[in-house]
């Protein structure tokens, strides 16, 4: 993956592609249907903020000599991978000439990415360089479903204080993860990516709600991820109201109701926070 971003944002340069300026301005091809908050909050996942990242922790967990790597493995992992998203991100506005003509392009092809990805691969590094740039591309959905599976074994053989030295033990657990994953093989791609997006956020929103918990319970600083937290409660409730796969409701309806899902959960927590604290002192 890093070989093919940092070649095809070699060749872009090279070749004198037009980068498009950073603007703030909806560029989708339907601005009204699909607003930028917080449509977009839940589209860019990898690279800023991830539910499912944060399920790799109990196999990163194994595979660690020391807990200090922690922020080196899985910071350093979402840096370059963010990276690496913000390469195609702007091959793929230039390699066409611009937004409009991405978005034409997508329009007529579908939405088919990997189509672009082979065609930009193609014209930017030729047949040898569009092979390795694919097989990088292959590569990223066949080891993130590697690694899914393992992580959702290790979930839940500790859920179930399922011991894992045993052959027998994994395969009982590994056999209904497979059921349920080709399960989902029936279901239509673009309906499960649909939802998938929304879950993952509403995963790591629930996952910075209980690291914030674990701080205020060990006398952390708690503010460097309650307030994500926060955020990201406004923004996956705003979008469960708001998104065509959701209640599709207009977007005043949605962030008024987001707002006050997301108030009564801060107001939650505090009142909470308060308890806590008292109990702590009784201690």
């Amino acid at each position: 993956l890093l070989f093919m971003a940092v070649s095809i944002s070699f060749m872009m340069i090279y070749r004198g592609l037009p980068i498009p300026e950073i603007s703030i301005a909806n560029m989708h091809n339907q601005p009204e249907q699909f607003p930028v908050y917080p449509l977009l909050f839940v589209s860019i996942a990898c690279g800023a903020i991830s539910g499912f990242h944060s399920t790799q922790s109990p196999l990163m967990a194994r595979c660690i000599t020391n807990e200090k790597y922690g922020r080196r493995v899985f910071y350093g992992a979402m840096v370059a991978e963010g990276l690496v998203a913000l390469i195609w991100a702007a091959v793929g506005m230039s390699f066409w000439g611009g937004v409009k003509e991405l978005n034409a392009i997508m329009i007529a092809q579908q939405g088919n990415a990997a189509w672009a990805v082979n065609e930009i691969s193609l014209g930017l590094l030729g047949k040898v360089g569009a092979i390795l740039a694919i097989l990088g591309v292959v590569a990223a959905p066949i080891t993130s479903g590697d690694t899914a599976f393992r992580s959702a074994r290790l979930i839940v053989a500790d859920f179930l204080k399922l011991d894992q030295k045993p052959i027998k033990n994994r395969l009982i657990i590994s056999f209904f993860l497979f059921l349920g994953g080709f399960l989902l093989t029936l279901v239509k791609f673009d309906i499960i990516w649909r939802y998938m997006a929304w879950s993952n956020q509403t995963l790591a929103t629930l996952v910075l709600w209980a690291i914030t918990v674990y701080l205020v319970r060990n006398g952390k600083n708690y503010w460097i991820t309650l307030i994500p937290a926060i955020f990201m409660t406004a923004v996956v409730s705003t979008y469960l109201f708001i998104a065509p796969e959701g209640f599709q409701l207009s977007w005043q309806w949605s962030y008024a109701l987001g707002l006050i899902i997301t108030i009564l959960f801060t107001a939650l927590f505090f009142y909470k926070l308060k308890w806590l604290k008292q109990h702590l002192e009784n201690l």
